[in-house]
Formats: structure tokens, sequence, C-alpha cells
């Protein structure tokens, strides 16, 4: 099938491809950083052209020849691998999290026929792809020779990697199990997708200063995280009634992390699309361009304050900004794993736990076809790197939860393979200092083992142990975001001896939601080896000193970091252990 020039990614690219029109002087402190004088001298999604045209025949060799070639592949969605060479990975976007069957199925295909890497993982085998926290699907060992096959097969269902990854909006997230939720406010997917379609492949806004992140959500309980995203989209109220999103911006992670700010601002549905569109337009003129470190825009946000925000966004905006309504969000849920009503009479949605996020290729591909056997035909995706099920009627149930691919990836999981998230780690990052993947399923298992409740509830089945969320990263840019969980990691390395060894900063007590907070970074450079021992004393001394309903976040706040501290450290203390009052 003959595909036009605009679509060589299954998306059409479209708006002007010289000017970029939000890179002016704004600033006087500096010249512009490398990064953006390459975006300068050739519009990043040129790149595409020359993937198809030129590399994929040539060779890798022929990206090293173009200045800046590296960096542009990030705006269709390539990364090559810190093993260098023929190497790359491929992020597949996935707004919203919504996978039809075809297209879970096609991920899986590509990963199982071109994402064979040299060496079988001891946890993982070999030809897998990994979710993660941004909704989306990275394959790994691609080769560049490969990659317009792949692109034509994700773009014939509907699939595209362009700006999955580069200083543009990246993936638009939403409550996984948007349109089924019992509780929802309004189904905000059409809307996720809407802002999605704007801004993907749309040249004038693909240059902004750094990443772009955007959540929306109509449900009330914070499952895609929109304190952390540079735009968040919550459910709202007005006094009149009219539902819609209350605004907020410039939340983030890694170094120098921040909650977003309320801005005050209310928006209808249909405003959407304007509103992220004016906040881009003011991402990109405002932003820091010299110094690639303080370029995303909780950056600009605290310069400016949340007032002049949003004045600034008030003088770009085609409509008159509203006050803020009744925000309707309750609380923090984090995850959908388990089998739970939907709003359709009959019909159930079933949560699957896929520690860290990985899956084989094959496995992909049995989940779409479990999504049509059994459900509505979509595989939806979390920001906790799990899957869900939706559609199920509740007499297939049973036979579901049979099916081996449950049996693997269980809707009751313990509570810590139901709460592990990690990024990719050393593994194939070159920011990363610690492998991850396999270390935090380990650590997960292990820990289940020891401390979560045996046997079932009274049906029969596997009960729900609830979930303690422990987030690993390789490094400080938080991909895994480890500053909202129960218990993060961050890699690090530390002297024994004589050797230099991998090893994490430890801290405890973050969460989002009505009690949002960043955890405190409890402890320093442990080495890795000792992290599990330590981990179980805490979790221990927890399950002996909680009060009735206590959340893991909750404990560790009240509790006084000194003593955290050294109850990881496995040091007696004269403090009274006890029950606290």
């Amino acid at each position: 099938m003959a595909r036009r020039r605009d679509y060589p990614l299954g998306v059409e690219f479209r708006g002007n491809e010289r000017t970029m029109q939000f890179v002016r002087p704004y600033r006087k402190v500096g010249e512009l950083n490398q990064v953006e004088r390459w975006k300068l001298e050739r519009h990043p999604l040129e790149v595409a052209d020359a993937v198809i045209g030129r590399y994929a025949k040539e060779g890798v060799g022929a990206i090293a020849e173009v200045a800046g070639e590296q960096e542009r592949l990030k705006w269709v969605g390539l990364y090559p691998q810190r093993q260098g060479g023929d190497a790359f990975m491929m992020r597949v976007k996935v707004p919203g999290g919504r996978l039809t069957a075809a297209q879970a199925r096609e991920i899986g295909i590509a990963a199982e026929a071109y994402g064979e890497g040299p060496d079988d993982s001891a946890v993982f085998g070999n030809r897998y792809a990994d979710i993660t926290t941004r909704q989306t699907i990275q394959i790994h060992w691609l080769r560049i020779g490969d990659v317009p096959r792949i692109w034509e097969r994700f773009a014939d269902v509907g699939l595209t990697t362009v700006q999955a990854c580069g200083d543009s909006a990246r993936n638009v997230l939403c409550c996984p199990v948007s349109g089924v939720d019992a509780h929802e406010v309004f189904d905000a997917l059409p809307v996720a997708l809407q802002v999605s379609d704007f801004f993907t492949g749309n040249r004038d806004y693909a240059n902004l200063p750094r990443k772009f992140k955007i959540s929306v959500t109509g449900c009330v309980e914070d499952c895609v995280g929109a304190e952390i995203n540079d735009i968040g989209l919550w459910p709202a109220r007005t006094a009149d009634g009219t539902v819609g999103f209350n605004v907020l911006a410039g939340g983030g992670l890694s170094d120098g992390e921040r909650m977003a700010s309320d801005i005050d601002v209310f928006i209808e549905p249909t405003q959407a699309v304007e509103l992220t569109r004016a906040i881009a337009q003011l991402f990109g003129e405002l932003g820091n361009r010299e110094n690639r470190g303080l370029a995303r825009m909780r950056y600009l946000v605290q310069e400016l304050g949340p007032e002049g925000f949003r004045s600034e966004l008030d003088a770009r905006t085609r409509f008159p900004l509203a006050a803020a309504g009744e925000a309707l969000t309750r609380r923090h849920r984090g995850d959908h794993v388990g089998v739970h009503p939907q709003r359709q009479d009959g019909l159930v949605y079933v949560g699957c736990s896929v520690p860290v996020g990985r899956m084989s290729g094959i496995e992909l591909v049995e989940a779409a076809r479990l999504s049509t056997a059994y459900g509505d035909g979509t595989v939806r995706l979390g920001t906790d790197q799990n899957f869900t099920l939706s559609g199920v009627a509740e007499g297939d149930v049973d036979r579901l939860l049979d099916e081996e691919l449950l049996q693997k990836y269980s809707p009751f999981p313990g509570p810590f393979e139901r709460g592990v998230v990690a990024c990719t780690g050393s593994e194939f990052c070159r920011f990363a200092v610690v492998e991850t993947k396999e270390r935090a399923v380990t650590w997960a298992r292990w820990l289940d083992a020891r401390l979560a409740p045996d046997g079932d509830d009274e049906a029969g089945r596997r009960r729900d142990a609830g979930v303690i969320r422990m987030h690993f990263s390789g490094c400080p840019a938080s991909c895994a975001q480890p500053q909202i969980a129960d218990v993060g990691f961050r890699g690090d390395t530390a002297h024994v001896g004589d050797h230099l060894v991998e090893a994490v900063d430890i801290g405890l007590g973050g969460s989002l939601g009505s009690d949002a907070a960043f955890i405190d970074w409890i402890d320093g450079a442990r080495p890795v080896d000792e992290v599990p021992e330590a981990l179980l004393r805490v979790v221990t001394r927890y399950q002996n000193e909680r009060r009735d309903g206590e959340a893991f976040h909750n404990w560790a706040r009240r509790t006084p970091n000194d003593e955290l501290r050294a109850t990881l450290s496995g040091m007696e203390t004269e403090l009274d252990t006890g029950v606290r009052q």
C-alpha cells in the first residue's frame, strides 16, 4: 500500500517546515544551547524522511554524519541504546493508554520479530516490551534498517511514534478506565485524544524548550498524576453545575521536583485544545532556551508565579479565562488492579499487575486475544505500568482469571508486586548507574513472600492484599517517579572496602491526591545487596505500628526520619517502637 509523503509514520505532518515562531530572543541572558541551535538548523520532524530515505538503507554511520541528528531522532520516538551501534529503543505513543486489540497485537509482533537482544534476561527472557509511566510502550534492540517497516505496520493499525520523545507534547495521559469507571465524573478520553491529535505532527508546536507533559482526566481518583505534569486537567464543577476541568500547571519530577500550581482557571471540555495550545505557546515563547537544565515549564511557572503565569496565558488564549470551579478529585488511587464493576450493568474490568511493566511480545499478543475473547477488544495501559481488560461479562470472569496470562499477571498480586515500578535502568539508559528492572522484581517478590497475607477470600479467590508502591529509578531523572512512591529508590554508587558497587538512595512517604507530598530521602548510597533486608525491617515496623487503616506513606510521615534511618540500618534505638498515639 503506497503512502503519501506526509504520512510516513501514520500521522499527517502539518504547519510551517521552516519558521520556528516561538524561538525569538526574549531572554538576553546568553546564547541558545546546542540543542536549540540544532533545532533551528533543521526542523526535528524532518528526521522522519531521513530515516526512511537514507539511514535505514545506509546504516547508523550515516546518522553520525549529520550534526544533531541523534537528538532529532527523538521526535520520531527513537533513542540509541547505551550499547551503541545498531541498537535502538522505539517508544510507541498510546494516547490515554487505550490500545485496540489490533494495535496491542502489532506492538507484540514487532517486539517478537525485531526486538531480540544478544542475551536472555534471567528474569524476562528476550524480545520484550516495556509499559511506561506515561502509558506508552517501548521496544528495545531494534535495528535502524527495520524501522520503516515497523512504522508501516504501526500506521496500518493507527499507531505512531511521532513525538513520543523530544521537545514537544509527549503522550497525553488519561484515566485508563475512562468511559467504564463507575465513579468518574465524565469520560475524558475524547478530550485527551483531541489534545493529542492537535499536537502530534504539528510542526508549529514541535519545538518547545523541553518535553511537555499533559494529563487529562474525568475520574475522581487522580490516577494519572495531574500534580506532576506540565499541564494537569482534572474534573471540576462551577456554581451553575457546569462540569469541566480545573487547570494545574508546572508540575514535574527529576531534579527540582515541583507540585503543579492551581492557576485558578476552569475550562469546559470543548476548550481543552485551545487552552493547551495557548500554554504551549506561552512556554515556547518564554521558556528557557539557554540552559536545558532549567528549561522545563515548572521553572517558568515558578519564575512567573501562578498569578503571573495566568496573566500571560490570558493574553494568548482565544477565550476569556474563567475562575476555577469546585475540584472533584477525592483521592489518589494510583492503579486499577483487581476486578471492578463498570458503569455498564453486568460488566467488569480486570486490572492485571505487570511487575515493572515488562511483558514479552508474545504475551502482548495474548493480551490482545483475551481482550476480544472476553472483553470489548481494548487493552488499557496505566501509569502504574499495568494493563486492564474491560467489558468483561460478570459470568466470564472466572474463566478469564483461569487463563495462563492472568496467572502470571494476576489481578490479585502481593502488595509489593502490585506497586513496583522501574525505569529501564543501566540495561539500556546511558544516564542510569544501576540495573533496575530485574532487581526491583526480585525484591518485590522476596518481600511479598515474607510479608504479604496468605489465603484466599470468602469466594476462594486471592484476596486484595493492598499496595505498597516501590519505585526504582536508575538515576535522578526520575523516569520511575520515585518521589511520589511509598518507597523510592534513586541509583547511586558506594564504596565497599576497595570496591565501587551499585547502590541506591532510599526515600519514604510520597503520594499524590488530597495529601500529596514528595518523599523524604532518608538514606543515601546504600549498597543494593543490603536493600531487601533494610526494607523488610521498615515494613515490619510499619505493620507493627500502623493505626487502623493507615497507609504506609502516612505512617512514614509521622515517624521521625532519624528513626526511619536507624531502622533501615538495623540499628537499635532507645526510642519506643510501639504503636504511637
